[in-house]
């Protein structure tokens, strides 16, 4: 697992070990938490992508600061009607790479995420599990050209 930062490395390792229903009930678990993952009033953002796009039931907004240099730190806002799935997935997206270099969230490869979901979620939801990967991939990357 050395392609994947270390925290999503764990939580991919966790999920694959669960059995279907367990790995359900631990994705709705998370999808509740989003919150603590949610823009603070007091913090400044470098760089904040907030919109409704086709792929996607409601506004979804990607947030992110730099710190240490290129070490990102994402915030997710999202609208009411966004769905469960949507809401597990930034959860762990954020848990998975806040701390991680633009470079490492731009090679991460989607390939875990039927991993973490597992395979009928992703047959179900194709477009929605991977549209938040792809958001904030293309945050990290408008910040790695205004680093360069």
């Amino acid at each position: 697992m050395a392609e994947y930062p270390a925290a999503l490395g764990e939580l991919i390792t966790f999920f694959e070990s669960l059995p279907e229903g367990e790995r359900r009930e631990n994705l709705i678990d998370l999808a509740a938490a989003v919150a603590t993952h949610a823009p603070q009033e007091d913090e400044k953002y470098d760089l904040e992508d907030v919109r409704h796009d086709a792929e996607c039931t409601d506004t979804v907004g990607v947030h992110a600061r730099l710190d240490h240099g290129d070490q990102v730190h994402f915030a997710i806002s999202l609208g009411p009607k966004v769905q469960t799935l949507t809401k597990a997935m930034a959860t762990i997206l954020c848990r998975g790479l806040n701390g991680s270099t633009l470079s490492e969230v731009l090679a991460v490869p989607q390939d875990f995420v039927p991993r973490i979901i597992g395979a009928d979620l992703v047959r179900l939801r194709s477009q929605t599990v991977y549209y938040v990967l792809g958001r904030m991939k293309q945050v990290a990357q408008a910040l790695q050209k205004g680093v360069n």
